[in-house]
């Protein structure tokens, strides 16, 4: 793999763009019971990176917004996730990197790999399209690392690829795509941080057998309901009896937000990531417009500020907005 990129790669500083926008969407990952292994890309919100060369070896990273974030390469999500890429090309040119964060951190909404694929698909088009989309996601899941303390690429895969993934394997990486029928996607976030790590270690480290056997009866249904279009196969498949019992405990109003939007008609739904976001699926836009009306009566009746998002799902991925020469 880096003897072919330093094959590709002569002089990263000659002809093209020398800069370059990128939208990183927001990305769900788990979808109720496939913890680590699915994920999907939304199309709100999304951050907006820019990215352009230096004429100087290093990287140097700004925010445009108000989040605090380190800037510090190694410390930084994007920063670590663009190391991880520039040790397997030669000679490797220097960049510069600005960050508009739009995901907010500890959303449960895929802040930390929007990041981390935003700038490693950025780098790559600048660099002639070198790396596979597998590299790029191999790349960005250093940045999750930062983030979380561990690798996982539930919510990198499909920021990268666009659409529902499933992440059949970590070491060695097999992502599969997978097709789906249209689907609304209402998302509440509630002004609360839930950080990643910590919602992590709150798991249990075993399972019952029973359980088990349940939840991968679910993940099954749900991805043969994605691919045979069969919207109530999804419905009855979006169901975590592992993960969200525990997480659910952390997120005020959660019980309420899931009951009354099954009520409303929602597939079903439930933690985005590790939380506090709650996503519901819906099959028509009108329906995912009544569950956002149910979760802003939830949280008007808590206390808790929160923003809400009526979307659909984002089959591009990263995308390349615009080329500065």
């Amino acid at each position: 793999m880096k003897e072919e990129a330093e094959k590709k790669i002569a002089s990263p500083l000659g002809a093209g763009s020398r800069g370059v926008k990128v939208f990183a969407p927001a990305t769900v990952a788990n979808l109720v019971c496939g913890f680590d292994v699915l994920g999907m890309a939304l199309h709100r919100p999304q951050d907006l990176m820019s990215v352009s060369l230096r004429d100087e070896p290093g990287i140097v990273i700004q925010h445009s917004d108000g989040y605090q974030l380190p800037v510090e390469p190694e410390k930084n999500v994007a920063g670590a996730a663009l190391l991880a890429m520039l040790e397997e090309v030669n000679n490797p040119p220097g960049f510069d990197i600005t960050i508009d964060k739009r995901i907010k951190p500890g959303s449960g909404l895929g802040s930390s790999a929007a990041s981390s694929a935003g700038v490693v698909v950025a780098a790559n088009h600048l660099l002639g399209n070198i790396f596979s989309n597998e590299d790029l996601v191999r790349f960005a899941m250093n940045g999750e690392k930062v983030a979380s303390g561990v690798k996982h690429a539930d919510n990198i895969a499909p920021a990268i690829y666009g659409g529902i993934t499933l992440i059949r394997s970590i070491f060695p990486l097999d992502i599969v795509q997978l097709t789906a029928p249209p689907l609304y996607v209402t998302v509440v976030h509630p002004q609360i941080e839930v950080r990643t790590a910590d919602a992590r270690q709150i798991l249990r480290k075993e399972v019952q057998l029973k359980n088990a056997i349940k939840q991968w009866g679910n993940i099954a249904g749900l991805v043969a309901g994605f691919m045979k279009n069969d919207y109530g196969l999804i419905g009855r498949s979006l169901e975590d009896v592992i993960i969200e019992p525990v997480r659910s405990i952390l997120i005020p109003g959660f019980d309420e937000v899931k009951k009354y939007s099954k009520e409303a008609g929602a597939l079903g739904g439930g933690i985005s990531g590790s939380g506090p976001s709650i996503f519901m699926l819906s099959r028509e836009e009108s329906t995912a417009q009544q569950v956002e009306y149910v979760m802003t009566e939830v949280y008007v009746k808590l206390g808790i500020e929160f923003k809400t998002y009526v979307t659909t799902i984002s089959y591009d991925g990263v995308k390349v907005v615009a080329d500065e020469e």
